[in-house]
């Protein structure tokens, strides 16, 4: 039987600047296995057709057919129809790169029309480059245009999510049949003009949808309705993030009206069982952790001897048939770390799956993505990343880990650095304290940037509730250290936590206020706390305090769970409160201002001292690494010795600028040797330990501990001498 080929789909709509890398993945890997298989974004191209002046001209065109009808602000667009139709070109061309001289003309008053998004958002600091000015402005000039279509055309379209509505909760399958019943809407006919030409050039035996969040459900079903009117044989897989969390209790057979196979966790290993399974070398029954339809009853097979692929065996991620320069930068915010998430293209990769602490109770930690921990080899990932430069011409990456361990990202950092790989890097952590100043500036060395990391409720109390495993001392601590290295931090957020009071919430933002106005954490986000099914708290809620309200499982999906905290209230306004702090404080607003000012009704002062984190950062202790194995590793530029009678000079040179100091003759031969054991080489040898560098200082033991306590020492390791 001829191998089928396979069409690996990412449905509308996910963020539009880079594309979501599960098919990448899984791209990569079918063609390590012998398999041919393509990918399609099919929300970009969506978004391009809509974003065109063709595409203007007809939503202009359907809106003068219900001008009685309209909200007054569309009226208002209706207006500058001629200006929207004929900047959208340009504005669409710079936001992709390729004109970035249009920066300077489109700031220019009267060139773009200006909608709602502009409003009070017209001023910008001297510190504010043209560039980024005219980068807000346009995706302003967007924003406006899709509120425009989300008002009047289809309820389902936002720039990063088509349709949540619909599958947030959808317990009942009969909310996705209703919205697929509904006539077809100017924005699903894009949508569907876009697959049908990825369709067409693939010719697809096995159609695959990766439906990551719920903003992709929606569209991921059109596709599939679609597919099986026309082609009603044509099999259709869908897995991703939102499937392997929602769908994995599916019961309702109707499901399989529209698509034929069901996939969890990993995608490798099913999706390959898959492709076996339609060359005829495999049975449906041996499928790997796949439900299907037989006899009207949904079926979930899982062959326990198709075992996943450790992960040096998974390929290596390719963007080949994704056209990268189509995309499009959405700057919405200035913020240096939150623009990451939408500025410019980044390459994917994983330095570990899963998480190595999974103790959360708020977690699912019992699920495959979390439980199964694995590192990739520090030799695979170097090779991925080469192979990803050599494809892309990109050199930025954001490593996509539940949390990367401090081990793995300091052999990652140490590998990149003895083999001159330059790269730009993020990625999330643990607030953990392994990540000490020093490895910090080893991974800003290294080409990190930022980092982002779960503070969640910034109590101690809550946190140990929660077995998160770090103190808010802790987590500022080791903010502290990235901050010196220079590397922003994200703080992922959380209220409304079993039992948590409002006078902890009032602590919790006093904290977080000390935090970002000492600079220690440049964006954060607050999200509500959710009971999740496979959490432990889902799983066991009685024991949290809590009791379930629904939904009533009705055979599609579940994970969100509505509940009630018998311990403790949480009213909506204490939100709206912590959502109107941090978007003044991220800003560098209102940063000295009592934080109960933020809130609409009366909630008790702060205990929490307002000296907290700077008595913290005072008295913090400095590592005492003779108590440890660690290794030295110099991260500085060649160090000139200059001989000057019985003693040497050291000349260093960094930034542009020249330190010299002076060591004894037998100092100088002994740090001589030290940096040079210490310099990342091509072809390593193990770095010299902190205490084999002391055996060798020339003296006693005593003498190199009081060496070790003089200015020199000190400007020697803000040189560049770290011990990792």
């Amino acid at each position: 039987m001829t191998p089928p080929r396979v069409l690996l789909v990412i449905p509308p709509l996910t963020q539009l600047n880079t594309p979501y890398p599960s098919t990448a993945y899984l791209t990569g890997f079918l063609e390590s296995r012998g398999v041919h298989a393509e990918q399609a974004d099919i929300g970009i191209e969506m978004v391009l057709r809509l974003f065109s002046p063709d595409g203007l001209r007809r939503v202009f065109e359907q809106l003068r057919a219900h001008t009685n009808d309209l909200p007054k602000q569309a009226v208002r667009m209706m207006r500058a129809e001629h200006a929207y139709v004929q900047m959208i070109e340009p504005v669409v061309s710079f936001l992709q790169g390729r004109i970035p001289e249009a920066a300077a003309r489109l700031i220019e008053p009267g060139v773009l029309p200006q909608g709602p998004r502009f409003r009070g958002r017209q001023k910008f600091a001297r510190s504010v480059t043209i560039d980024d000015r005219a980068k807000q402005w346009a995706t302003f000039f967007l924003e406006d245009l899709a509120d425009l279509v989300q008002a009047t055309i289809t309820p389902h379209f936002f720039l990063s999510r088509y349709a949540e509505h619909i599958a947030r909760s959808a317990s009942s399958f009969d909310q996705i049949i209703n919205g697929l019943t509904a006539p077809p809407n100017l924005i699903d006919q894009w949508l569907l003009e876009a697959f049908w030409e990825q369709f067409d050039r693939v010719n697809p035996s096995l159609v695959g949808l990766s439906i990551p969040f719920p903003g992709n459900l929606y569209g991921g079903f059109v596709i599939a309705n679609a597919i099986k009117h026309r082609y009603p044989d044509i099999p259709v897989a869908i897995g991703g993030g939102y499937v392997n969390t929602e769908l994995r209790r599916v019961t309702d057979p109707r499901v399989f009206d529209y698509v034929d196979f069901i996939t969890l966790d990993d995608g490798e290993r099913p999706l390959l069982s898959l492709v076996e399974y339609l060359s005829g070398s495999r049975s449906r029954e041996s499928l790997c952790r796949t439900l299907y339809r037989a006899k009207n009853r949904v079926v979930y097979v899982d062959n326990p001897s198709a075992t996943d692929f450790a992960m040096n065996d998974i390929g290596c991620p390719t963007y080949r048939g994704l056209e990268l320069d189509r995309y499009l930068t959405i700057l919405d915010s200035i913020n240096p770390m939150h623009r990451l998430w939408s500025e410019g293209h980044w390459n994917k990769l994983t330095v570990a799956h899963g998480c190595y602490w999974k103790q959360c109770t708020f977690c699912d930690v019992g699920l495959n993505y979390i439980s199964r921990y694995e590192m990739t080899p520090t030799d695979r990932l170097v090779q991925q990343i080469e192979r990803l430069i050599t494809e892309t011409s990109r050199t930025g990456f954001h490593f996509v880990d539940e949390a990367a361990p401090p081990a793995a990202l300091k052999a990652l950092a140490l590998a990149l650095l003895e083999r001159r790989i330059k790269i730009t890097w993020w990625g999330n952590i643990r607030f953990e304290t392994a990540f000490s100043p020093d490895l910090c500036r080893l991974l800003a060395t290294s080409g990190c940037i930022a980092v982002t990391a779960g503070l969640e409720a910034a109590s101690d109390r809550l946190l140990g509730s929660m077995k998160k495993g770090i103190t808010v001392d802790q987590t500022a601590l080791v903010a502290a250290g990235f901050k010196e290295a220079g590397i922003l931090i994200h703080a992922y957020l959380m209220y409304g936590c079993p039992s948590e009071t409002i006078q902890e919430t009032v602590d919790s933002l006093e904290r977080v206020r000390q935090l970002v106005s000492a600079n220690l954490v440049q964006s954060a986000f607050w999200h509500r706390f959710t009971v999740t099914a496979h959490s432990p708290v889902g799983l066991n809620p009685e024991a949290h305090g809590l009791h379930i309200l629904g939904p009533e499982f009705q055979g599609f999906a579940e994970n969100d769970l509505l509940h009630i905290d018998r311990r403790a209230l949480t009213p909506n306004w204490i939100g709206e409160g912590l959502r109107r702090s941090l978007l003044n404080f991220l800003e560098r607003r209102g940063l000295d201002l009592d934080v109960r000012i933020w809130f609409d009704e009366q909630v008790p002062p702060p205990t929490v001292s307002s000296a907290w984190l700077r008595q913290l950062l005072k008295s913090r202790a400095r590592e005492d690494p003779s108590a440890v194995q660690r290794r030295c590793v110099w991260l500085g530029n060649p160090v000139i010795f200059e001989p000057k009678g019985h003693r040497s000079r050291l000349i260093h040179t960094a930034h542009g600028k020249t330190q010299m100091i002076i060591l004894s003759e037998s100092q100088a031969e002994w740090l001589k040797q030290l940096l040079l054991d210490a310099t990342p080489q091509q072809s390593p040898t193990e770095y010299p330990s902190f205490q084999e560098a002391c055996s060798g200082y020339p003296g006693t033991m005593t003498d190199c501990r009081n060496f070790l306590e003089t200015s020199t020492w000190k400007r020697i390791r803000s040189a560049g001498l770290v011990l990792v």
